[in-house]
């Protein structure tokens, strides 16, 4: 059984910075995919940054320039670096793995994720 923790998280102010972490256990294998999602009330949870196999990563067009997605020397741990936040990122974020299959042309899209952290909350303040 994959479990996903994040930390990280925490508020902010508008043009400030926070670095999210995800640390992955019961899963010996690399996985295909892992990304960061988001959600905030009301909203359907929308793919933030996703990283493939292999090192190819894909960014919602939000958060272009400002967020950069990575991984650890250790297999399966996941940063997501966020500059410049806007009260607009304010959101519970969400790490989560595709441990069998990842298409590159959904990397974004929750469907191929199956495993889910519990999420950490961001809060970006004017």
């Amino acid at each position: 059984q994959v479990q996903l923790v994040e930390s990280g998280g925490g508020s902010v102010q508008s043009g400030g910075s926070l670095t999210l972490s995800c640390a992955a256990s019961g899963y010996t294998k690399t996985a295909y995919c892992m990304a960061w999602f988001r959600q905030s009330p009301g909203k359907e949870r929308e793919g933030v940054a996703a990283v493939q196999r292999g090192g190819l990563t894909s960014y919602a067009d939000s958060v272009k320039g400002r967020f950069t997605i990575s991984q650890g020397n250790t297999e399966n741990t996941l940063f997501l670096q966020m500059n410049s936040l806007k009260p607009e990122d304010t959101a519970m974020y969400y790490c989560a793995a595709a441990t069998e299959i990842c298409y590159s042309s959904r990397r974004l899209s929750p469907r191929d994720y199956n495993a889910w952290g519990q999420g950490t909350q961001v809060t970006v303040s004017t």
